[in-house]
């Protein structure tokens, strides 16, 4: 018993030794957790007092409609790259004066007012978020969210008392140097977490069709899980026709079999993120990816299924 209680402390000190020094620092971070479940009630009471607007609003924001993508990715590229060109202006003026101190002030004001969309579409997919990566995506808010305020009183101080102005680019710089940081913890959600990605990106599916069971198994308006060559799988029939789509929800990975189906729609039970039978689409954020479809065939009293658009 002695043996496996060292050998139990070791695999510990070993694990603990290979994660990443940034997921450390941040499961240390009990603080972070009831200032992220007081922002999540904020957002989702914001979304909730607007009604049914609210919901189509929310979905637009998470970039379920328009967009097909998750949208705050693609914002976030704006303000670091203007607040790195507000940096380079601004010293260049400095050094040189070749460059006038106008295009930092552009620069900035750019980056400011694209910072402020990427926070509401920030703030919005970390509605959906919790455990470990909420926790993640509180550091890399915070400070983001400081960062924003820091630019926001260079931008100020540019504006209002011009006789600050090397201030003001001292302050823009420091904004600048701790977005870097603050975009890696964004990168980390993304890259180290999975947070945002499809979910079902990395599944293989049957080519052709394959048996998942027999009609016995599949009654009518039930769903049902089955696996399909690595694919999970959830088969609903109605009306006597089966449908199916990949069971797993592109949004976080929740298990859309466990989920309310209405119509032919199914929404998940961890997000409420919703999935037509017919085609996989998504019809309902936080997710932005549709699922896999599948071909159901009956035969003999066979079930068989294949990917609707496989790969080659």
């Amino acid at each position: 018993m002695e043996i496996d209680s060292r050998r139990i402390r070791r695999l510990i000190r070993q694990n603990r030794a290979k994660e990443r020094t940034l997921d450390r620092i941040v499961r240390r971070q009990g603080w972070l957790d009831p200032l992220a479940e007081a922002v999540q009630t904020a957002v989702g009471a914001f979304y909730e007092v607007l009604g049914a607007p609210g919901k189509t609003l929310k979905d637009a924001v998470h970039g379920t409609y328009v967009f097909g993508h998750p949208l705050h990715p693609a914002l976030t590229d704006v303000p670091i790259g203007a607040w790195t060109v507000a940096v380079l202006a601004d010293w260049l003026f400095v050094a040189t004066g070749r460059v006038p101190a106008v295009a930092g002030d552009l620069a900035l004001a750019v980056g400011v007012a694209a910072a402020i969309l990427a926070a509401i579409t920030g703030f919005t997919d970390f509605h959906e978020t919790n455990g470990f990566e909420r926790r993640t995506a509180s550091m890399h808010g915070l400070t983001m969210s400081l960062v924003l305020v820091i630019e926001l009183v260079s931008l100020g101080l540019r504006l209002w008392a011009p006789g600050t102005h090397m201030t003001a680019i001292a302050l823009a710089t420091g904004g600048w140097l701790i977005a870097l940081a603050g975009a890696y913890v964004g990168g980390h959600l993304s890259f180290g977490i999975g947070t945002a990605v499809n979910h079902n990106a990395f599944f293989d599916g049957p080519m052709d069709y394959v048996k998942v069971g027999t009609r016995d198994d599949f009654p009518e308006g039930e769903m049902r899980r089955v696996e399909s060559e690595g694919l999970p799988v959830v088969i609903v029939r109605q009306k006597g026709l089966l449908r199916a789509m990949g069971a797993v929800c592109a949004h976080a990975g929740g298990p859309l079999d466990e989920g309310k189906l209405e119509g032919e729609v199914v929404t998940c039970p961890w997000h409420g993120s919703r999935f037509r039978f017919g085609d996989g689409r998504v019809v309902g954020g936080p997710a932005t990816f549709d699922q896999p479809p599948l071909v159901v065939r009956e035969r003999g009293g066979i079930v068989e299924v294949k990917l609707a658009h496989p790969i080659e």
